[in-house]
């Protein structure tokens, strides 16, 4: 039973991090009606600001503190994802408002090549660490229940902690505040939203800005666990069985399509895997959303999808 609860708990803090970059995702779809494939660039992007920047700082202005260090590089790594989310209005979306989904899509797509070049450009290709402060030593819990208690990642647990606090703040973001209705409003009609005198520039500078931001929380995660490297924007794969299963249009289904991936690839992988010869956990969460593409394919908790004739 112990090492049961270690697997899911495993799952769950793995589940928090898939579902912090397909909430990247599910809050620009939400807010301007597109499917952002550059999230994973994105992600990539904002690690390596976030390494560099860290880096940098310390040599240029003279001090040894790394919280300073940190403090700085987060400021400055949250500017350029501004930055980024100012140039996707200007060159791309400003010139697509009331296009069809697909030339979005595509124009999504060409950005994330884009970024994947600039990151190279601006901050090198090499492996860089990131080191915020994040515990790494285990810790074992409940010790009184299970012979020598349950074996937890204190720095998942403590990813997952933050994941979930910026989870709820985007969620009241969305619900409570002027801006986020005025999101919801462009996301279901450009034209409609722009006729009520709704800056349809703003609003997706204010997106993306926040989608940057997220996509910065997700990298300085992943960064600190696995180091930064090219294969990070790979991460945003995992991400897309988590929409399809949670639905595209859902903060929290994003967050509990990401637990139930999380769990199941973990569990699967353990149970199963023996059995088949291992490496289910690589293409478990692609089978599951293909098994919700067929039987619901909004998501457990995206809109219904209703066709009038």
């Amino acid at each position: 039973m112990g090492f049961f609860l270690e697997t899911v708990f495993g799952g769950l803090m793995a589940g928090m991090l898939y579902a912090l970059v397909a909430l990247g995702f599910v809050l620009i779809f939400k807010a301007s009606g597109v499917f952002n494939f550059a999230q994973g660039a994105m992600v990539l992007f904002a690690a390596l600001a976030m390494a560099r920047f860290s880096e940098w700082f310390p040599v240029w202005f003279g001090f040894e503190s790394l919280l300073l260090a940190n403090t700085l590089a987060l400021i400055a790594s949250a500017a350029c994802m501004v930055a980024v989310a100012w140039l996707v209005e200007r060159l791309a979306l400003r010139g697509l408002v009331n296009q069809p989904a697909i030339t979005l899509l595509m124009a999504t797509l060409g950005f994330s090549y884009f970024l994947d070049g600039a990151g190279q450009l601006l901050f090198g290709s090499a492996t860089y660490k990131i080191d915020v402060g994040l515990p790494k030593d285990p810790m074992f819990v409940l010790e009184g229940t299970f012979p020598g208690g349950l074996l937890l990642n204190k720095e998942d647990l403590y990813s997952a902690v933050i994941a979930a606090a910026l989870v709820a703040v985007l969620t009241l973001f969305f619900q409570k505040t002027r801006t986020g209705r005025a999101l919801r409003a462009v996301a279901d009609d450009h034209q409609a939203a722009q006729s009520i005198g709704i800056p349809l520039a703003r609003i997706w500078v204010v997106v993306w800005s926040v989608g940057g931001i997220v996509a910065l929380v997700a990298g300085i995660i992943w960064g600190s666990k696995l180091g930064v490297q090219f294969s990070i924007s790979l991460v945003a794969l995992k991400a897309f069985p988590v929409v399809i299963l949670g639905g595209l249009t859902s903060v929290p289904g994003a967050i509990v399509g990401g637990l139930i991936i999380g769990v199941g690839e973990k569990l699967s992988e353990i149970y199963l895997g023996p059995s088949v010869g291992g490496g289910i956990e690589n293409w478990f969460a692609y089978v599951l959303a293909l098994g919700f593409l067929l039987a619901r394919p909004q998501g457990l908790f995206g809109d219904k999808i209703i066709d009038r004739v």
